[in-house]
């Protein structure tokens, strides 16, 4: 019963290593997705060849850490190791263990032949099986959903040309073995599995793995004499006849060496998981409490901001109230139009139309720049407002607006040429640029209601740019450009 129940408790940390294991590969993957959303152009082709990178650094790390703990990355974590069965009855030589527990371990030790036999479980495998996954998920799956639905059991297109080439070939007999002979050979994968765990809980094999069996390696703890093993190679003492280290550039500028550096990192990891787990743990408690809530809004409690200006956005019943006015000064407008039209008075005619009223800065006081959206017809649908063009590598900005990648990048950064002429006062001839009325028209006459000398009115100190905003709207884009998000047409 005893014995039982300490195979039970490995028979747990064993699933536990093999679900830490299996979580790996994603989260790196999601991490790295995250990163190549907002750097696609270094990290893009590294996201799309994901399982051989990650097979390569497996390969990497695990190797090390089999040499050096005797065990993979994640049973280092659990204090589990990896070690040959002797060619005994039972394998197991329980009074040398006790007597003799170091030649023992010098004995059960993973050779070279071994470490690489155990690659090939731990790194091999798992990339074959996520492979062909895939494969099966693309070319098998849709076909069989659609037998099963009833549809036809025949598609033309799988069929091999009348004179294949090498390529078509593979491919084929690779479908034909995916549609066919996989789905078998995945069950019985997971079935074997599953009988090698319930055997190895029961104590009727030492193997908890169908593929350890074939290789002749099982897992044990760690023991004293492997800790200290351990202890030697990482923390080795200096010798009576050497140096202060018994190995060359021990020092600190041997920790920066080449020969060392890579050594370091890989040991450094020990450290990263667990780290990297209680993170998780925390993120995972953070955002599922109230806490988070309650501390942000006690701190936004504490924040005197001033409200905001919005241009535009009027309540509903004032909304109707002038929409009432502004039908009578219409009405009373169109007949005073009618009147000075009898008359001869052509003047009202040739007056520009008035320009929207701009958002003006909580901050400064000043009206910010921007521009107008195009017509709403479907000529228009993909037009950039800034440049008045078709839209190219369509960006969208945190109001929502679409733009060209290039306009709103250099208009947040202020750098626009648009932006650039209306400030110096010289965008008047642009044939985007809208003529600027009312808040400049005391600019543009004197004091004694002449008008002034044409020229460049700079409008700096007395306008915004844009700086930093929405060319439409005027609000403030948190992040600047890089709260910009490619739309995907």
């Amino acid at each position: 019963m005893e014995s039982l129940t300490r195979r039970s408790r490995s028979t747990i940390e064993l699933l536990a290593e093999q679900q830490l294991s299996d979580l790996l590969p994603p989260s790196l993957r999601y991490l790295l997705a995250v990163a190549t959303h907002r750097h696609p152009r270094y990290l893009l082709r590294i996201l799309n060849s994901y399982d051989e990178v990650y097979a390569l650094l497996s390969l990497i790390v695990e190797r090390y850490y089999l040499r050096t703990f005797g065990g993979s990355f994640t049973e280092n974590f659990y204090s589990l190791k990896r070690e040959r069965v002797l060619r005994t009855k039972n394998g197991e030589i329980p009074r040398a263990q006790v007597g003799a527990a170091g030649p023992v371990r010098d004995a059960l030790k993973l050779h070279s032949a071994d470490i690489w036999k155990n690659l090939f479980v731990m790194v091999g495998i798992p990339y074959l099986k996520r492979k062909l996954d895939e494969g099966y998920d693309i070319h098998a799956a849709p076909h069989a959903s659609l037998v099963t639905s009833g549809g036809p059991r025949y598609n033309p297109s799988d069929d091999l040309p009348a004179n294949p080439s090498l390529r078509q070939r593979i491919f084929f007999y690779y479908k034909w073995f995916l549609r066919n002979v996989y789905p078998s050979v995945n069950a019985a994968y997971y079935f074997s599995v599953l009988a090698f765990n319930l055997a190895y809980l029961f104590d009727n094999t030492k193997y908890s793995s169908p593929f350890l069996w074939l290789i002749g390696t099982r897992i044990r703890r760690l023991g004293a004499a492997d800790h200290r093993a351990i202890a030697a190679v990482l923390d080795p003492k200096p010798g009576p006849g050497t140096g202060r280290s018994q190995r060359p550039g021990g020092g600190l500028l041997g920790l920066l060496s080449p020969q060392n550096l890579h050594t370091q990192l890989l040991g450094s990891l020990r450290y990263f998981l667990p780290a990297s787990i209680f993170a998780l743990k925390f993120l995972e408690w953070w955002h599922a409490s109230d806490f988070s809530r309650q501390l942000a809004r006690k701190a936004t409690e504490v924040l005197d901001l001033p409200a905001p200006v919005v241009a535009g956005l009027t309540s509903p019943a004032e909304r109707r109230k002038s929409s009432i006015q502004d039908e009578k000064e219409k009405a009373k407008k169109q007949a005073e139009q009618e009147k000075k039209s009898a008359a001869g008075d052509l003047k009202p005619a040739l007056k520009p139309p008035r320009r929207h009223q701009p958002p003006i800065s909580a901050t400064s006081y000043l009206p910010i720049y921007t521009v107008s959206l195009p017509p709403a017809d479907p000529s228009s649908a993909n037009t950039c407002p800034v440049c008045m063009g078709a839209l190219v590598n369509p960006t969208a900005c945190q109001t929502g607006y679409v733009f060209c990648y290039v306009c709103i990048f250099h208009w947040l950064n202020g750098e626009h040429q648009r932006q650039l002429d209306f400030m110096a006062g010289e965008g008047a001839g642009a044939p985007w640029e809208e003529e600027i009325i009312g808040d400049d028209e005391e600019t543009k006459r004197g004091s004694s209601g002449d008008e002034a000398e044409e020229g460049p009115r700079k409008r700096s100190g007395k306008w915004e740019s844009g700086k930093g905003r929405c060319p439409v709207t005027g609000r403030r884009v948190l992040g600047g450009t890089e709260g910009l998000r490619r739309v995907l047409v």
